[in-house]
């Protein structure tokens, strides 16, 4: 009896623990919020859309690019979608990597986080390769004409001397 009771008590205090502490973090999720980037992944120079509805149908927010390096920008309310809306462009001198874009409301001070992906190429824009292969052998050298002659040359003076040598074994003339 002793121990059923010692292993309910235990059963018992480690449920209320566990929900003591996902209470907290339930409630700390609830205080900030999130916003809709459009697109998420951009290239360098690119305009980025920013909303949130968070911030209440007439609210304005002061939103914070300064991590990808675009400064501050305004989000101001959108009638024809019921939040608030906001926009700024991408520097042409943004690295890749991923990006925190902040943004805090004007009533209530709620703090709003999304993220953004700079890449070097989207699908949009995909980057086509140029030049010749850098393989190190062959065509290494680029399309030079004259080398190419060269080239082609020296293989015509190896292959008439090994020929000629050939044909002196052949012949048995002592080589």
């Amino acid at each position: 009896m002793r121990r059923t009771t010692r292993l309910l008590t235990g059963t018992a205090l480690a449920v209320a623990v566990a929900g003591g502490i996902a209470v907290p973090a339930y409630g700390a999720r609830d205080a900030g919020g999130t916003l809709d980037i459009h697109p998420v992944g951009v290239v360098p120079g690119d305009p980025v859309t920013v909303r949130t509805a968070a911030c209440g149908a007439d609210g304005t927010a002061a939103g914070d690019a300064g991590a990808v390096g675009a400064g501050r920008f305004t989000l101001v309310p959108d009638a024809h979608r019921g939040g608030a809306t906001g926009e700024f462009r991408v520097p042409p001198s943004a690295q890749p990597g991923t990006y925190e874009i902040v943004a805090q409301c004007a009533k209530g001070g709620r703090r709003l986080t999304g993220d953004l992906v700079v890449t070097l190429a989207s699908a949009r824009r995909p980057v086509a390769p140029r030049g010749s292969v850098k393989t190190g052998v062959g065509g290494a050298l680029g399309p030079d004409p004259v080398q190419t002659a060269a080239g082609v040359a020296a293989l015509a003076v190896a292959a008439a001397g090994g020929t000629w040598l050939l044909h002196r074994r052949a012949r048995g003339d002592g080589i």
